[in-house]
């Protein structure tokens, strides 16, 4: 609160960065984002306008979990935080699921850092947020660029192709 407080006296903006809880909690897997969400309401319910995170920087949970957040307050401004470093189907697949369920902002910084060509795997990303790319064109196409540039990929495109966090496999698109 003294935070909230000090930085809204000094016109200062803040983001408000959220995690999963780490504690062997007993929820089941699928109710995570219910309870990340829960908490989250709590956390900001009676915080005035003037007070509040220009955004948050919040662990994807899946559609259901990101719709019901970012329904709970359409100006507060969603982004997802990128996760591990996964392959580029994960990171292509968070994005389009992302963006389709009403995210705003994307922070990835493990992912762009890891990745083979920085520059290369932000444009293609921009190129799934905006919609003009699937994620699994995205990963062929990335690795097309690779191939082109004389860069080694870490990874088989076969390899690089598949979803492997397990909340982004169930609305994985082709």
């Amino acid at each position: 609160m003294r935070f909230r407080e000090d930085a809204a006296a000094n016109g200062i903006n803040y983001f408000l960065e959220v995690f999963q809880s780490n504690v062997e909690s007993g929820i089941p897997a699928e109710s995570i984002g219910q309870f990340v969400n829960d908490n989250l309401a709590r956390c900001l319910s009676g915080v005035l306008k003037a007070k509040r995170p220009q955004f948050l920087k919040y662990p994807y949970n899946g559609p259901k979990a990101l719709e019901e957040l970012v329904a709970y307050d359409p100006q507060l401004v969603v982004g997802v935080l990128g996760g591990g470093a996964g392959t580029n189907r994960d990171t292509f697949e968070l994005i389009h699921q992302a963006e389709k369920y009403g995210a705003r902002v994307a922070l990835f910084g493990r992912k762009i850092n890891l990745a083979e060509s920085q520059l290369d795997i932000v444009h293609y990303m921009r190129m799934v947020a905006d919609g003009a790319i699937r994620p699994l064109a995205a990963v062929q196409e990335y690795h097309a660029t690779l191939k082109k540039k004389g860069i080694a990929a870490v990874r088989s495109i076969e390899d690089d192709s598949k979803v492997t966090e397990a909340v982004l496999k169930e609305a994985a698109s082709a």
